[in-house]
């Protein structure tokens, strides 16, 4: 008897299956002979016809006969009665033997029950096909399915039902519970079917839809572009817009997104709550310049004179500036480093940034980032947020209306973190020239290129800034300005200011050059020009007045008129000490405002050799009066002993002004030695340094600032650090040739120098 395997069919007694003779010939090497007797078996789900095993089977299966053998590539075989596989045997590749025993079943079904359930079935079954407009069923339909098993087998190609469920029917014993099964099955088939209908119908239908609106949109913008053209003042908003972002030249990622916005503008109509956003967001975009500024030559001469008519002085700040125009003019793009401009307050680094951008033919745009804490304030809100915009670096871009700007990014020391983020990591990509030709703002949320603009930093300190940060950036020192050249900006450019400010010509205002040189001396206190700003404006403010209420026609100011005129005493100047005292010495300090005069005071008080340090001083400079205590104990070791029954109080005025850093330790050191050995040190000999526990003098910052303050302090030698020899070109001449500058590698050396130790004890502790 031939035995032959089905996949993923309903097998039920008493029924006709058409099976593909193809398929039988492939397995039996022959065709199908009619009244042949064969054993139908159930092969189990993710087996194949290449692969079979003896477990590849359920263990119940059919007897039938076949019936009708069809020349259109199929055979019928009409089933009789279920049997148990007692025994398979599989011979590759696919010869099957089995040996079986008769199954029973248990008919306990009503035929009335059934035959109103397939009458049922059969008519749901109509409907679903006239519903679907496949026709109706036909008079063969109806005689094939004459008792649910009949409709089950029919049913069975378009069941979704795994072959473990359809096997489960003639695993059945009970023919009524066989039916209710059948029945279920049917039923789930259907709905399966009919939803499967709707769904696609409904699915269709909006194609329909969406197609139909597409087209009376196209033809409605169609028609809109023909007004706009008739009527070009009448263009609506967003037609407006649509032109821009065509004109516009952003690339392909932000083109991408406009349109996009575009067409959900359109869809969402003026009532709607985002419309607003949506119309913001565009305007932004399409306001940006997103096309390449066209490269121009750049007149070096013409760069240099501008420099030099803006700013006096700065010889070697606008020497980079030049070296950085000059690179940017060969290779015809922004190029070189990002400059960071550090220096004292009122010296030029923010102004200058404007006389680059005039010498270059740019757009100026100034970003303060003085006290941001917060991301967002870089990178802009993200869209999701009601009021987002976007950050500072995008704005400014908007605001100066081209894409490569020149543009100052002030105070960035300023910079400080909070929950919200910290916005000098944010920076790292703007300032970075191999990743900000991609910088997105989350507003945008597009990538926009920054690789063209020319950025510049202004700082009053390094300190503060994150050390990834500094790298990205080249420092350029601005010096504090001497005396000369405080009068000469202020004739040439602050006193011009000034006058203009207040409607002054030169017919009704005088100020005597000696009048300028007396405000810079006892009027203000500084390393820039800020406060001699301010000094010139209230002369100019003063005079007004008085040629405004006729008391003078013409004003011509002297040293003698300025206390009148400014209406403030002169400023505390601090100046060196006409005589030496035994314990003071004066040291030099930098400032954020520029150098400065410091001096150590040193006493011996009763008490038990506890050394006391008062003036606000930082934890490194307390260390290093540790540090000049030991060193003096070993350099002096008799007269020190009176430290050793005495407390030592050390102070640093001004008391309220916090003071850190290791260049005080030589001025400590000289400090605490003059004092244990009763000489007094010339107050005109100031000196800068740090020493080590082995009496070496290292290096330290700040020196050319450090000498114009000992300069304009009336100092008249200066010790320095030998290694420090290298920082003196920085030094302006006028600084350098009224100040006599020794270099010193150690202690000893600067202890003979200020005449604490003689030749002979010199030559004995070297």
């Amino acid at each position: 008897m031939a035995v032959y395997p089905v996949q993923h069919t309903i097998l039920l007694p008493d029924t006709t299956l058409y099976l593909p003779t193809e398929r039988f010939r492939a397995l039996m090497e022959r065709f199908p002979r009619l009244d042949e007797k064969m054993t139908l078996i159930l092969m189990r789900d993710g087996e194949d016809y290449e692969h079979l095993t003896e477990e590849s089977f359920y263990p119940i299966g059919l007897t039938g006969t076949v019936c009708e053998v069809s020349r259109d590539g199929w055979f019928a075989v009409r089933t009789s009665a279920r049997v148990h596989l007692d025994e398979i045997a599989v011979t590759p590749p696919a010869h099957i033997e089995v040996y079986t025993s008769r199954l029973s079943d248990t008919d306990d079904q009503d035929p009335r029950l059934e035959a109103q359930k397939v009458q049922e079935l059969r008519q749901q079954l109509d409907d679903f096909i006239r519903q679907a407009r496949w026709g109706t069923m036909t008079d063969e339909m109806k005689e094939h399915m004459k008792t649910l098993r009949d409709i089950a087998v029919a049913l069975s190609p378009y069941m979704a039902a795994p072959t473990s469920e359809r096997y489960a029917l003639l695993e059945e014993d009970s023919t009524r519970r066989r039916c209710e099964m059948i029945e279920k099955m049917v039923l789930e088939t259907l709905e399966s079917a009919r939803l499967s209908q709707e769904g696609s119908q409904q699915q269709t239908e909006e194609y329909q839809k969406n197609v139909r609106e597409s087209a009376i949109r196209k033809q409605m913008d169609y028609l809109q572009k023909e007004l706009d053209e008739m009527h070009p003042e009448n263009v609506s908003d967003i037609r407006r817009l649509e032109i821009r972002i065509e004109e516009s030249g952003m690339n392909e990622t932000a083109r991408r997104e406009a349109d996009k916005l575009i067409r959900r503008l359109k869809q969402e109509g003026q009532g709607s709550a985002e419309t607003g956003m949506l119309y913001n967001y565009l305007d932004f975009l399409t306001s940006l310049s997103w096309k390449k500024e066209e490269v121009r030559e750049i007149d070096l001469k013409h760069a240099e004179e501008i420099l030099e008519e803006d700013h006096f002085g700065l010889n070697k700040v606008k020497n980079r500036i030049l070296q950085q125009i000059a690179v940017m003019n060969l290779k015809h793009r922004q190029s070189g480093s990002i400059l960071l401009f550090v220096g004292a307050p009122g010296t030029g680094k923010t102004s200058i940034g404007q006389s680059i951008a005039r010498a270059l033919g740019r757009e100026y745009v100034r970003v303060s980032l003085g006290g941001v804490r917060d991301e967002a304030d870089i990178r802009g809100h993200r869209r999701t947020y009601i009021g987002s915009m976007p950050g500072r670096i995008m704005d400014a871009i908007q605001k100066s209306g081209v894409s490569n700007p020149v543009m100052v990014l002030d105070e960035v020391d300023k910079l400080s973190q909070s929950y919200n983020g910290d916005p000098a990591s944010a920076l790292l990509e703007v300032l970075d020239p191999e990743q900000n030709s991609t910088f997105t703002d989350h507003y945008m949320n597009v990538p926009y290129d920054l690789s063209d603009v020319f950025f510049i930093c202004t700082a009053n300190t390094v300190d503060t800034i994150p050390e990834p940060l500094l790298n990205r950036m080249e420092v350029i020192q601005f010096q504090g300005y001497t005396p000369m050249e405080k009068k000469e900006i202020a004739r040439k450019h602050l006193l011009p200011k000034a006058m203009d400010a207040v409607g002054l010509s030169g017919d009704h205002l005088q100020v005597t050059d000696a009048a300028i040189e007396q405000v810079i001396a006892s009027y203000t206190r500084e390393g820039g020009v800020r406060g001699l700003k301010k000094r010139m404006d209230t002369l100019c403010r003063e005079s007004a007045v008085r040629i405004v209420r006729g008391e003078k026609e013409t004003v011509t100011i002297t040293p003698e008129l300025l206390e009148e005129y400014l209406d403030m005493h002169p400023v505390h100047q601090k100046t060196v000490r006409e005589h030496p005292i035994p314990g003071i010495v004066t040291g030099l300090a930098w400032t954020q405002a520029g150098g400065d005069v410091l001096y150590i005071e040193t006493m011996l008080t009763r008490g038990s050799g506890k050394i006391i340090i008062t003036g606000q001083l930082g934890d490194v400079m307390k260390e290093s009066a540790q540090l000049a205590v030991s060193l003096v104990k070993h350099r002096f070791p008799e007269e020190s002993g009176v430290l050793k029954k005495s407390d030592l109080h050390i102070h640093v005025p001004d008391g309220a002004t916090p003071k850190d850093g290791p260049s005080a330790g030589i001025t400590l050191t000289l400090a605490i030695s003059s004092l244990v050995t009763g000489r007094g040190v010339d107050p005109a000999l100031a000196m800068t340094g740090e020493v080590s526990l082995s009496g070496d003098v290292g290096p330290i910052g700040g020196l050319p600032e450090k000498l114009m303050a000992a300069h304009r302090s009336g100092v008249r030698k200066v010790l320095i650090p030998f290694d420090n020899q290298g920082d003196l070109r920085d030094v302006p001449l006028e600084v350098r040739s009224s100040l006599e500058i020794v270099p010193v590698r150690t202690v000893d050396e600067a202890l003979s120098i200020a005449g604490l130790v003689k030749e002979q004890a010199l030559e004995q502790a070297v």
